[in-house]
C-alpha cells in the first residue's frame, strides 16, 4: 500500500475510533442448563441433543432459573459487574485462582455436557462434578504488510498477513470447587490441551517447544493449564491454593480466545510473561480485598530446563540449551474491589529473581483497573515494566563475555540493542493499555483499545523504538455459544521501521514499514 494509501486508511480508522467506543477478558461461570430426562434411545441420540442444545440456545440467553442454587455468596458480598454476554468475564479479571465466593461446581454452559447427560459417561461426570468442554476458533486477517511466517509481527495474535488459519481448539476438562459456600474443604482441577496458530504464544520452553523452536511450526500443540486446586474455608473468607501450569496471574487479557474483548491481543501482552509453573496461594481476606503469593520456576519454561551451558569457542554447544531463569521466583499480588463492584485494582510482582537473562525470565511489575460507570459503559486499563539483566548487546563489536545462550533455537530471544559498546545490558521495556467498552445490547459489545509500548532496548520485539496501537472491535454474539469479533487496528512504530519483516533464528529481515493496518476477524464456537 502507497502513503496515499496508508494515510487514508489511518483517516478510516481515526474516523470510526471517533465514533464508536469500548474494552477486556476472562471467562463467565453460569450454571449450566439443566439436560432433559428423556432416555438416550428416545431423543434421537447424541448428536441430535447436540444439535437441539445448540438450537435452544440460539439468540439471548434466558432468564436465569429461579431455583438455581445461588452462584454467590449474599450480601454483603460484592455483586457480579457486568454480564457475559455481551461480555467475556462476569468477574474483573485475574489470574492464578478460581473465584472465591462465586464459582458453583459443573456451573459452565456446555452443549456437549447437554448432549452427553443421559448417557452413563455423562452420568458419571455430573456425578463428580467433572465437566469437559471447549471452543474451536477459526480467524484471518487483511494486511498492509505481506511476508509471511511473521510479517504483521510485532503485532501479536494476527501473526501472518493476508491469511486465514484455525487460531485455537481446545478441549478443557475441569473440576471447579464450590467457594460459595464456606463449611467445608473443596477442590478442583482444570487440564486444557490446545492445538492452533496461537500455541507459539503459550508455549513453555521444554514442553514440547520443538515444534516452536526446532521446526517453527505454522501450528502446534500446547497444555497450556495443567493444574490442581485446594479450596479451604475458614482461613478469613477463603483461601485457595493452586499448584501447576497456570496462565500468569497479571494483565486484562488471555491467552485463551473466549476471555478476551478482541480477537487480536494488545502489543504489550504478546511480549510480556505467559505462563508461570509452580504454587500459588489465594486469600480473601475480606469481601473486597485479596492477598496472594507464590513461588514459581521463573516464567514460560519448565522446571527440568535449568542446570548449565558448554561453551566452544563462544558458541554453545549444550542442545537443547539449557535457561538461567530457571530458578525460584516469587509472586506477590494485591487486589481490592468495591463493594459495588463498580472499582477493582489489582497489582502483582510476577516472576521475581535475580532477572539473569534467560529464555523469558522476564521481571514484571503490573497493575489493572477497571471502572464500571453504568451497565452500558466500562473501562479498563493496565501498565507494566518489566527487564531481565545480563541481556547481550546485539551491536557489540568484541568478544562477548556472555555469548548468546539460545543461538541454536529457530525463534530465540533477541538479544538487547544497548546504549554505547557495552557486551551485556539491563534491557527495560514499560507499557500501557486502556479498553473503553461500550455494551449496546444484551448480545453486542464495541470497544476502543489504545496502547503505548516502549521497548527501549529492542529486546522484546528485535526494534529499538516505541509504538502505539489504536483499535477498534465489535463483539456480536449470534447466542451464549457462537460469538464473532471483526475489528480494525493501526499500528505505528514511532522511531525505526518494525512492520513487514520476517522473524528467523532470533534475528529479523529488515522491516519495510513504520506503519501497518489490520482489518481481522474471528469466530469462537463452543461446544
Amino acid at each position: 500500500m502507497n502513503e496515499r494509501g496508508i494515510s487514508t486508511a489511518r483517516a478510516l480508522v481515526c474516523a470510526a475510533l471517533a465514533g464508536s467506543f469500548v474494552a477486556t477478558a476472562a471467562h463467565a461461570q453460569t450454571p449450566a442448563p439443566t439436560a432433559a430426562p428423556a432416555a438416550a434411545a428416545e431423543d434421537g441420540g447424541f448428536f441430535a441433543r447436540l444439535v437441539k442444545a445448540y438450537a435452544d440456545e440460539w439468540g439471548p440467553p434466558a432468564a436465569p432459573d429461579p431455583n438455581a442454587p445461588a452462584s454467590r455468596r449474599a450480601d454483603p458480598f460484592p455483586p457480579s459487574p457486568v454480564n457475559s454476554p455481551p461480555q467475556p468475564f462476569t468477574e474483573w479479571p485475574f489470574g492464578g485462582a478460581t473465584t472465591i465466593g462465586a464459582t458453583l461446581p459443573a456451573s459452565i454452559d456446555s452443549p456437549l455436557m447437554t448432549a452427553l447427560a443421559p448417557t452413563e459417561l455423562g452420568q458419571a461426570l455430573a456425578d463428580s462434578h467433572v465437566q469437559i468442554y471447549g471452543w474451536v476458533e477459526p480467524g484471518g486477517n487483511a494486511s498492509t504488510s505481506s511476508r509471511r511466517k511473521g510479517g504483521n509481527a510485532p503485532a501479536d495474535y494476527s501473526y501472518d498477513p493476508n491469511n486465514a488459519w484455525l487460531d485455537q481448539a481446545v478441549v478443557v476438562f475441569e473440576r471447579l470447587p464450590d467457594t460459595v459456600q464456606q463449611d467445608h474443604v473443596d477442590w478442583g482441577f482444570r487440564v486444557s490441551p490446545l492445538y492452533g496458530a496461537d500455541y507459539r504464544y503459550t508455549t513453555a520452553y521444554g514442553l514440547m517447544s520443538n515444534q516452536l523452536q526446532k521446526s517453527n511450526a505454522q501450528s502446534g500443540f500446547d497444555v497450556m493449564m495443567a493444574y490442581g486446586e485446594l479450596y479451604i474455608p475458614g482461613v478469613a473468607q477463603g483461601l485457595i491454593i493452586r499448584a501447576g501450569r497456570y496462565s500468569s496471574v497479571p494483565d486484562i487479557e488471555s491467552q485463551f480466545a473466549p476471555y478476551n474483548y478482541m480477537y487480536s491481543r494488545s502489543m504489550m501482552y504478546g511480549v510480556v510473561n505467559s505462563t508461570n509453573t509452580g504454587v500459588l496461594g489465594s486469600l480473601l481476606v475480606t469481601n473486597e480485598l485479596m492477598l496472594q503469593f507464590g513461588i514459581t520456576d521463573g516464567s514460560d519454561t519448565m522446571p527440568w530446563m535449568a542446570g548449565s551451558n558448554r561453551f566452544v569457542g563462544g558458541v554453545n554447544t549444550t542442545y537443547p540449551p539449557r535457561d538461567p531463569g530457571v530458578q525460584p521466583s516469587f509472586t506477590a499480588c494485591i487486589r481490592y474491589e468495591s463493594a459495588s463492584a463498580d472499582d477493582a485494582i489489582y497489582g502483582c510482582l510476577n516472576g521475581i529473581n535475580n532477572g539473569a537473562y534467560g529464555y523469558n525470565n522476564l521481571q514484571e511489575y503490573a497493575v489493572t483497573y477497571f471502572h464500571k460507570f453504568n451497565d452500558q459503559w466500562h473501562f479498563s486499563a493496565e501498565a507494566w515494566d518489566i527487564h531481565q539483566n545480563g541481556v547481550p548487546n546485539a551491536n557489540y563489536g568484541g568478544a562477548s563475555p556472555s555469548p548468546n545462550i539460545f543461538s541454536a533455537l529457530a525463534n530465540a530471544p533477541y538479544l538487547a540493542q544497548c546504549a554505547g559498546q557495552r557486551a551485556t545490558c539491563r534491557a527495560e521495556a514499560y507499557a500501557a493499555v486502556g479498553f473503553l467498552n461500550y455494551q449496546i445490547g444484551p448480545m453486542d459489545n464495541i470497544t476502543l483499545r489504545l496502547e503505548f509500548l516502549n521497548d527501549q532496548d529492542g529486546q522484546r520485539t528485535g526494534y529499538r523504538t516505541r509504538y502505539l496501537n489504536s483499535a477498534i472491535g465489535w463483539q456480536h454474539w449470534l447466542s451464549p455459544t457462537i460469538t464473532l469479533r471483526p475489528e480494525i487496528a493501526l499500528y505505528d512504530s514511532l522511531d525505526a521501521k518494525a512492520f513487514n519483516a520476517s522473524p528467523a533464528g532470533g534475528a529479523l529481515s529488515p522491516a519495510s514499514a513504520r506503519t501497518e493496518v489490520v482489518g481481522s476477524m474471528d469466530v469462537i464456537w463452543h461446544f
